[in-house]
């Protein structure tokens, strides 16, 4: 990601130098009189239309979404935004909103065209852009609760700076942008949510989707509302005073603005008809703001719009295509910082405690903490009480908020985002799947997209079954979790320091972590017992912070590895068969699911004859079966098996869940058998 100095620099040494001014972050300088502002719609219509002629020579792939008849609208807001720190969040049609930010035409350009010149060097494309305070992503709503976490960080730090966030009338289909402004109004945060009403999605027309009133939906949550016409002459001004609203009250309001696409939804897929687009063009406030100028005067912004734009189509087409020095493999680089070590009296209690202990501790040790979900405070505490007594010892930092899922997460995301170090507790693990678009599609896009940016978010979530709970609140996804590309996974045992793995993933790692915690483990007694921590290979990412444990014989018969609930279960099998069997046992006690350190047990188990992965979630598709995969590559030749939860649901009576998950003797009839 590039600065906006040397954004500025790299714009001025083209043959036409900007003609714009900008201020001394890189912004453009837009003062509300028809000359300034048409000239700077009008670049960016003539750049959209570069964008679409580039498409239609071969010179860009993928898709672009242009905002052909929406300048104006798109400039109105983000021109109003003068504080350093204001942030804007954009959607898959950004290009017009990037533009007004940052004055970075080439860098849109050659990003939309894969060169290295490109804003974010080729890896976001049109719709995923990084620069200072500005991002987009092209999942619909997916940044509406991002912006909250931004605008409740900008609450609290009470700079004057407030958020942004740009929807089309498309996304009021979305439920997250529902929990997002009814979090916002609860928090009375200073956000504005822009909805950019062009009547139509794709070739499906709004009022065929959306029922009832646009603007009554603010209005619902309390917030000020205001709509607007991109025609009007005073737009301008009525925007700019939108802005003001929020930023004088700190609280949150919706503005709908009246708009109308005059392109194509993407590239050249315009099957709307002749008469109605014609009504489009007809309407077109950026031609009507120009007929307010003198016509020499606009040809001659014309003339040095159309040098400018000529001279960004060289520079973007000399740029070398972006490639890779190394393809990488992963996206975690060496972010791990050394990690305070707890007092010798703290590896004690049971697990429940031990977490209590642990966020006491990073609320006392760094203002940057902040706990974030549903019941959390006194005298509840948390479904399963970890929290307890908390919320009376830090009343600001120990947030219980909306039953909402994905809300909490982005918001704990764009609180990450914006320099805190945020850990949610999302009340039964079964539950994540409610936020795995803000996981899948955004928490873990940051840093991987983006090397400068980091969301060192933690989330924390009771998992498992065998208390007879029922079929979606006895589930274990992590076999779900670990495959999401750079989301890091972390599940102990009562042997691990579970307090201080907490720790680690909340002050020293730099990536969305999710942290299981088993439920039958909460009143279980920590303790190492007979248990060595591993040395890992150091080309396996968060090793260290994460250790793998490892405790039996060192030339076993079997070996078995597990992890979290279900390792003490594994210790009742290896006592059997030592016992019973006069085999020799090893156990692996695994904490970090995802990045696997697959290197670290390769070296381990490669030439160990009988290993056994023993995992309460369902056996497809998860940790044993990649295990598997893992030693199979590196040449194993010893046998292998997965011990777990057959893909069914997980019923509510004790007799019939018993049935389903595996219990010591279901672990023992399945590992004899291979003897």
């Amino acid at each position: 990601m590039r600065s906006a100095e040397v954004t500025h620099i790299r714009n001025s040494d083209m043959a036409t130098a900007d003609v714009f001014e900008r201020d001394p972050h890189g912004k453009p300088l837009l003062p509300i009189c028809p000359e300034k502002l048409y000239a700077f719609g009008h670049l960016i219509r003539i750049t959209e239309e570069l964008i679409l002629s580039l498409f239609s020579e071969g010179l860009l792939s993928g898709t672009t979404h242009t905002c052909l008849g929406q300048e104006l609208c798109q400039m109105a807001v983000v021109r109003s935004l003068q504080h350093p720190r204001d942030v804007v969040l954009s959607n898959h049609r950004n290009h017009g909103h990037f533009l007004t930010y940052s004055g970075d035409f080439l860098g849109l350009v050659g990003e939309v065209m894969g060169r290295e010149v490109g804003v974010c060097g080729g890896v976001g494309g049109s719709q995923h852009i990084a620069y200072r305070h500005f991002h987009s992503n092209g999942v619909q709503a997916g940044m509406t609760a991002i912006g909250v976490g931004q605008a409740f960080a900008r609450k609290r730090e009470d700079d004057g700076s407030i958020v942004v966030v740009l929807i089309g009338d498309g996304t009021l289909g979305e439920g997250l942008v529902y929990e997002s402004i009814n979090l916002s109004a609860v928090w009375e945060v200073p956000i504005l949510f822009v909805v950019e009403h062009n009547r139509v999605a794709q070739t499906t027309l709004t009022e065929h989707t959306t029922a009832g009133s646009i603007l009554a939906r603010g209005a619902a949550f309390g917030l000020r509302t205001w709509r607007l016409e991109d025609t009007d002459e005073t737009f301008f001004d009525k925007a700019e005073q939108a802005v003001e609203t929020v930023r004088r009250t700190r609280r949150p309001g919706f503005l709908v603005i009246d708009t109308c696409r005059m392109g194509p939804h993407s590239k050249g897929d315009d099957l709307r008809p002749a008469d109605e687009l014609e009504a489009i063009r007809n309407r077109d406030p950026l031609r009507k703001l120009g007929g307010r100028i003198e016509e020499s005067v606009r040809s001659e912004i014309e003339r040095e719009n159309r040098e400018f734009v000529t001279d960004v189509r060289r520079a973007a087409l000399q740029s070398a295509l972006a490639r890779f020095e190394d393809p990488p493999r992963h996206v975690f680089g060496d972010e791990a910082v050394a990690v305070p070590a707890f007092g010798a009296d703290e590896f004690r209690g049971n697990v429940r405690s031990a977490l209590n202990a642990s966020l006491r501790q990073l609320l006392e040790s760094t203002e940057a903490t902040l706990l974030l979900g549903e019941d959390l405070h006194d005298p509840y505490g948390g479904a399963f009480k970890v929290t307890q007594g908390l919320s009376s010892a830090f009343p600001d930092r120990v947030i219980s908020t909306p039953i909402s899922e994905a809300a909490i997460v982005g918001a704990g995301i764009g609180l990450a985002l914006s320099g805190y170090r945020p850990v949610v507790e999302i009340m039964f693990a079964d539950f994540l799947t409610l936020a795995a678009d803000q996981l899948y599609n955004h928490a873990v896009k940051f840093a991987a997209l983006f090397p400068s940016l980091s969301v060192p978010l933690v989330i924390r979530t009771p998992s498992g079954g065998r208390r007879g709970y029922g079929p979606t609140h006895s589930q274990s996804p992590e076999n779900i979790f670990v495959s999401v590309p750079g989301l890091t996974v972390v599940f102990p045992s009562h042997r691990h320091d579970v307090g201080q793995l907490l720790r680690s993933a909340a002050l020293c790692w730099e990536r969305p972590v999710v942290f299981f915690e088993h439920k039958l483990l909460y009143g279980v007694e920590q303790s190492p017992g007979e248990y060595q921590q591993v040395t890992p290979v150091v080309s396996d990412p968060g090793g260290v912070l994460f250790p793998t444990l490892r405790s039996g014989s060192d030339q076993p018969d079997l070996t078995l590895v597990s992890y979290g609930g279900f390792l003490p279960l594994v210790e009742e099998v290896a006592a059997h068969l030592r016992d019973r069997e006069e085999l020799e046992v090893e156990i692996i006690a695994l904490s970090l699911l995802a990045p696997l350190p697959r290197h670290t047990l390769t070296q381990l188990l490669r030439d160990r004859p009988r290993v056994v992965v023993v995992e309460e979630s369902q056996t497809e598709f998860g940790v044993g079966a990649e295990i598997g995969a893992t030693l199979a590559e590196a040449g194993f030749r010893g046998i292998f098996a997965r011990v777990g939860t057959p893909p069914v649901p997980i019923p509510s009576a004790r007799t019939l869940e018993a049935a389903i998950i595996p219990d010591k003797e279901a672990i023992l009839r399945r590992v004899i058998a291979f003897f």
